[in-house]
Formats: C-alpha cells, sequence, structure tokens
C-alpha cells in the first residue's frame, strides 16, 4: 500500500484544529485534560498509563449484529471481539502508520505463499488455550471458517473464504459434520493450516485479520446461539451476556500475555450497555459515566456543539478522517431503478451539501464524489455528477427523468437506521431534494442490529418493500482498494441476507477488473485496477456518495491508552484502560 495515504487525513485534522481554535473558553481548572490537545489521539497515545485496574464501560445505540466473530461485520465488532477472540494475525496496536502493518496474532508469523500464489500456510502458536483451559488446535481454525463462510445460518459476515477457497461443492458443517470433506483448508498436523485458493490472492494475509479465522471448537457451536457465549481465547471471556441488552466481559485466567504480543489485561471487567439513546450516551460520556461510544460514530449534535465550544471538552476531543464513506445505494433490482437515467435523476437531484449538515457539516467530512474514500489505494479526485456548489441541478434531474420515461417523477422508499439520527436527517434531507422533481418518497426505518439480515441487506425484502433507496456506511475490510470495494461491488458478494451490495450490481468489467486485480502480484497495477473499478461504480450512477467521513469523538480524562486505530478507524478498544 502506499504510505502517503493517510498524510491528506492528517493535514485535514490538523487544519480544522486551526478553524475551529477560536470556539468558545471553557476554563480548565484543574481538569486532567489540561495536558492534551485537541486530536491528539489521531497520532499519539493519550493518557499512557500501564497502570491496571478498574471497569471500562461501552455503550451503544442500538446492538451489535451479532458477538460472534464468526458472524458479524460491523467495523466496531471487529475492533471489540479482538477483547476475547484471537483472529491468525492481526493489526499492530500501534498509533499512526504503524497501525496498519498486519502482524501474527494466532499464528506465529505471516503466511507463506506457494510460487503461484494460491496456497498459503500458516502455523499457530503452540500452547494457547481456551477459556476452559483446552488447547487450540489448527482444525478449530478450519471449522470456525467452515461455519461461517459455508453455513446458511451465519449471514452477517463476509463470504470472501467461500469465494476464493477451492472447496467445491462443500456444504459446511452443520450439513456434513465430516470436516475431511472440506478441501479448501488442510490441516497435516495440529499446528499447520493450509489454505487452498481457486486463484492467486495477493492480498490473503489481510484476510486472515478477519475475526472468522478466530477459532471455535466445534464441540462448543450452538449456530446462532454461540453468541450468548463465544469461548475466549483473548485476555477476556464473556460473564454474562443479554443477547441485544448488556454485556459484561472479564478477565480470561486461561489467556497468558507471553503467547499474546499485541493484547494486555488493562481493566479487570468490561461492561456494554446497549440500547442506550444517543443523547443520553452523549451526557454519559461528557459526565466519564461512559467511556466509549462502541459504534465509534462520534457524538450528536448537541453534544458536537458543546465540545466545540468549550475548550476544556475540546482538548479531549479528536475529529479523524476515518476512511468510513457515507452514501446511499440505489437498488438496480427496484423499479424504475432498473433504468440508469433514473438512477441518475436522483445523482443531479440531490443537495450534496444539505445531506452533509446532516450529519453535521464540514466537521463530519468532506463532501464526496466517488466510491473510494481518499484514504484508500486506487483513490482519484474526480465528479461524474457535478452541480453548482453541489446542490443539485434540477435541470439535469429533470432531463434524466425525461429520459427514463418517469417525466412526472415516480414514488419510491428510503431505507435508513433507526437509532443513527444523522442517517435519518441525512433521508430527509434527500427526501426534500427529490421532492422539487417530483420523485415522492417515504422514509422507513429498521434497527441497526437486524438491518443488513433483515431488511436492507436482504434483496428478497428489498424487492418487496421498494427500498429503492438504502442509507448506509462503508469501510474498509482492510486498507486497499480490494478491500473496500470487493464486497460492496462484486457480483458475487451478492447475498440472500447480510447483503452489502444493496446496489445489486453485478457488472462483468467490475467482477473482472476485481477478479484479475487481486490476482496480480504487482501492486501498482492492482491499485490501477481498483481505480477503474471505482470509475465503473460510479458510471453506473447505482451508488450515491455523501461525504468522506470525520468524526467528533470525545475521550473522558479517566480513559487511558487512548488512540485512533488507522486500521479499525477508531479507537483502538484493546488498549484502553482507566483510571
Amino acid at each position: 500500500m502506499k504510505r502517503t495515504w493517510r498524510t491528506a487525513g492528517v493535514a485535514a485534522t490538523a487544519a480544522l484544529a486551526l478553524v475551529l481554535s477560536g470556539c468558545g473558553g471553557g476554563g480548565t481548572g484543574g481538569d486532567d485534560t489540561v495536558n492534551t490537545t485537541f486530536n491528539q489521539a489521531v497520532n499519539t497515545i493519550v493518557n499512557q498509563d500501564d497502570k491496571a485496574g478498574g471497569t471500562l464501560k461501552f455503550a451503544i445505540t442500538d446492538a451489535p449484529d451479532s458477538v460472534d466473530p464468526g458472524n458479524t461485520y460491523y467495523a466496531f465488532n471487529w475492533d471489540f471481539t479482538r477483547l476475547y477472540a484471537r483472529a491468525l494475525l492481526t493489526f499492530d496496536n500501534k498509533p499512526g502508520e504503524a497501525g496498519l502493518k498486519v502482524v501474527p496474532d494466532l499464528a506465529e508469523g505471516l503466511g507463506t505463499p506457494s510460487e503461484d500464489g494460491k496456497t498459503w500456510t500458516y502455523k499457530i502458536r503452540k500452547g494457547i488455550k481456551y477459556e476452559d483451559g483446552t488447547e487450540v488446535k489448527a482444525a478449530d481454525v478450519k471449522y470456525a471458517i467452515a461455519r461461517s463462510n459455508y453455513t446458511d445460518e451465519l449471514t452477517s459476515g463476509p463470504k470472501y473464504f467461500a469465494q476464493y477457497l477451492d472447496a467445491g461443492d462443500y456444504k459446511g458443517p452443520y450439513k456434513d459434520k465430516n470436516l475431511d470433506n472440506f478441501k479448501g483448508i488442510e490441516t497435516p498436523d495440529d499446528y499447520t493450516l493450509v489454505f487452498k485458493l481457486k486463484q492467486p490472492f495477493y492480498e490473503f494475509d489481510y484476510l486472515l485479520t478477519n475475526p472468522q479465522s478466530a477459532p471455535v471448537p466445534a464441540a462448543k457451536d450452538t449456530g446462532l446461539k454461540y453468541q450468548e457465549h463465544p469461548v475466549a481465547t483473548g485476555p477476556y471471556k464473556v460473564e454474562s451476556h443479554q443477547v441485544g441488552k448488556s454485556l459484561v466481559l472479564v478477565k480470561n485466567p486461561m489467556w497468558n500475555q507471553a503467547s499474546d504480543p499485541i493484547r494486555k489485561q488493562n481493566v479487570d471487567r468490561i461492561e456494554l450497555a446497549m440500547g442506550v439513546n444517543g443523547a443520553t450516551l452523549d451526557e454519559q460520556l461528557l459526565a466519564g459515566t461512559t467511556h466509549v461510544n462502541l459504534g465509534g460514530t462520534g457524538v450528536e449534535a448537541a453534544a458536537q456543539a458543546k465540545i466545540l465550544r468549550q475548550d476544556k471538552l475540546k482538548r479531549a476531543a479528536d475529529n479523524p478522517l476515518t476512511g468510513f464513506l457515507r452514501y446511499a445505494m440505489l437498488s438496480t433490482k427496484v423499479k424504475p431503478f432498473d433504468n440508469i437515467e433514473c438512477r441518475k435523476a436522483v445523482q443531479y437531484a440531490v443537495d450534496k451539501t444539505a445531506i452533509q449538515g446532516a450529519y453535521g457539516g464540514p466537521i463530519a467530512g468532506d463532501i464526496a464524489s466517488t466510491a473510494l474514500p481518499p484514504t484508500e489505494t486506487g483513490h482519484t479526485k474526480y465528479d461524474l455528477y457535478p452541480t453548482p456548489g453541489n446542490k443539485g441541478d434540477l435541470n439535469k434531474a429533470k432531463a434524466a427523468l425525461q429520459a427514463c420515461g418517469q417525466p412526472n417523477g415516480f414514488e419510491t422508499n428510503i431505507a435508513v437506521r433507526e437509532d443513527r439520527a444523522k442517517e435519518v436527517a441525512a433521508a430527509e434531507a434527500i427526501q426534500q431534494s427529490l421532492a422539487k422533481v417530483g420523485i415522492r418518497t417515504q422514509i422507513k426505518k429498521f434497527p441497526s442490529g437486524d438491518y443488513t439480515s433483515q431488511y436492507a441487506g436482504k434483496p428478497e425484502y428489498v424487492h418487496k418493500n421498494n427500498l429503492g433507496i438504502i442509507i448506509a456506511g462503508w469501510g474498509s475490510d482492510w486498507p486497499t482498494g480490494f478491500g473496500f470495494l470487493s464486497q460492496i461491488a462484486h457480483g458475487e458478494a451478492i447475498k440472500p441476507s447480510g447483503n452489502y451490495n444493496e446496489m445489486e450490481l453485478n457488472d462483468p468489467e467490475v467482477n473482472r477488473l476485481l477478479d484479475e486485480g487481486i490476482r496480480n502480484p504487482n501492486q501498482a497495477e492492482r491499485e490501477k485496477a481498483w481505480s477503474q473499478v471505482d470509475r465503473k461504480v460510479m458510471e453506473s450512477a447505482a451508488l450515491l456518495p455523501f461525504i468522506y467521513e470525520k468524526v467528533l469523538t470525545y475521550r473522558p480524562p479517566s480513559l487511558t491508552n487512548v488512540y485512533f486505530h488507522e486500521a479499525y478507524k477508531m479507537y483502538d478498544y484493546t488498549a484502553l484502560g482507566v483510571k
């Protein structure tokens, strides 16, 4: 990857600090933030402290899609699951660009590829134990990948392994309990894993940072109920879990610091409260009774204004460019969006400055015109649907409606996550813009936890309920153009549930560029392919980018070892402690 790919984000946040330096003036008094500065945690560790103990408190406005490491696709959960589940590889626990480095976790080292790039071999560390004292074996990793990628029951996570492993017509361990029939992974001994691929995949080490490579003992697998108590290999284990309500983690006595170069047991206890009202969560953060918003989406408008007005609060805040894109997808399978001109009408009609305002204004991110954010390899700056001041062009929108045979407009629905106030406000801004050209919309609100499994990510439901416009956000599975684009743009990524290619784009040229690109050992040529995919996606008019996201996050003074992790695009949850 480019070593300078984050420079623009750092410069932007530094510039923003200067712009906002005149905001308000709360006194410092004896506050613990007196020695911290705005955006300090973007590149450095804030409140570094080696003392262990205490209770670290997280909260979230809805609930994770699942705390099963094999059945989750929210970025915050990939960060959080590392507290109790060790994948084969992970990203280094360091601030700045050093956090982009892939390092061994459960494995002894990075993968050893064959000369043709189609076979990758890993050795796992000996003596690593589950919370019950049994030793982790290679077959447990093989089983974990089999259950997460080859079953109908687990739908929330990506299916990279099913897409790229050479496993024939393997039906998954719930239908075929003989794991020897899963030929995509071989385990010649208890500590060796050999991955057999259909084609070369020159970013395969990145793929093994996915929590789906965290081991699962087959005897303990309870399918969808496994999330009630996933068996721990990390420094913490589940003490109690009321699904959708609360989760408590405590120290795992079987975890061994000597075998884990990444993590520490910084606290005695970790509590997660779910379904907390957004404004209440922000109040708790400012009061210090909650330490972290698990979702990593930043504070809402009222708290944002308060933080920026008071120097004392602002010194404990960060505004990083997250690498996430906030956008809407227009379903190519919901009429009339099966007609590209109808999609173009939406592209031209929307006022992106109003949508930016819904997310919080310029502090929430820069107006976007591409699928790839500036943080990803392959990004180039262009705009296929420019409008004056990004406020929309009604004449171009009406011309597109005429071309698609809908001169008087049409009706459709907009899907949003009900607990995401910014998404709801963005939907309202879109609704107002589209009404000016006769496109009539209703906003449909759904719970975040089931958004992709039951509603916006379930094509059958989308088609039946006329969800023509689906609002979402996306961050890279790993920091390359392929890691960002493949699961939202490749036709083979379309799934009956847990689908993130909500536009249902199945463009042969996009598929070819992604497939051939990942087979190419030349990094520069791969990056060129990702740039071409980006443009093809935008030419389809099925993706409507809003903003290249920034978030305003607050770190209570009692929170220690705080830094923004470049790979996970939020604070590093495994590093945090409390005073």
